[in-house]
């Protein structure tokens, strides 16, 4: 009898965890319908050094690339960082900002840059509260894979879904450059 209590106290437990991890999945997984045009999400995030980046902060300055990418140190997501890595100079010298973001915690995503060099910020959202805000944010626990171009004045020029990993960072640059 002991046994058989034990036993339905840890199914009817195990049941209402569940339940509730999909509820909260459920919320955290809302697709915001962003468009070109529209005011782009406000958000303040770290580096994996501690430093904050706020997206307004740039507002009236200079155009921002946001780019959301799945999972640090995966290939597709090497390659991605590594054409913004290798073409950055032509970023700085436009005075275009780049940020990656990804829901990885900030020791992930300090062994990706020390492991590839890359040189440009890569922001920790770990909470899913910036991934949740741009709609990027899938069910599978990772971001998609998704670019947002944002112009000076703090306004959604561009939103590109990646397909080509490889064009990446050009595609970005050119597009970005045309705002200046």
């Amino acid at each position: 009898m002991k046994i058989k209590n034990i036993f339905l106290f840890s199914l009817v437990f195990t049941l209402v965890f569940f339940l509730s991890v999909n509820a909260k999945e459920k919320k955290t997984t809302k697709k915001a319908d962003l468009k070109v045009g529209m005011t782009a999400p406000n958000f303040t995030l770290q580096d994996v050094y501690g430093h904050s980046y706020t997206l307004s902060q740039f507002k009236g300055k200079v155009p921002v690339i946001v780019y959301f990418y799945p999972k640090a140190g995966t290939p597709g997501c090497t390659k991605e960082a590594c054409g913004i890595r290798d073409d950055w100079g032509k970023f700085q010298k436009s005075k275009i900002q780049v940020f990656g973001i990804s829901v990885d915690t900030k020791p992930e995503i300090r062994k990706f840059i020390h492991d590839y060099h890359l040189n440009f910020p890569l922001l920790s959202d770990a909470s899913h509260k910036v991934s949740n805000m741009y709609g990027v944010y899938s069910k599978n626990g990772y971001d998609q894979r998704v670019t947002f171009i944002v112009n000076k004045e703090g306004k959604i020029a561009d939103i590109i879904h990646v397909m080509n990993i490889d064009k990446h960072a050009a595609e970005v640059y050119k597009l970005a450059k045309k705002l200046m």
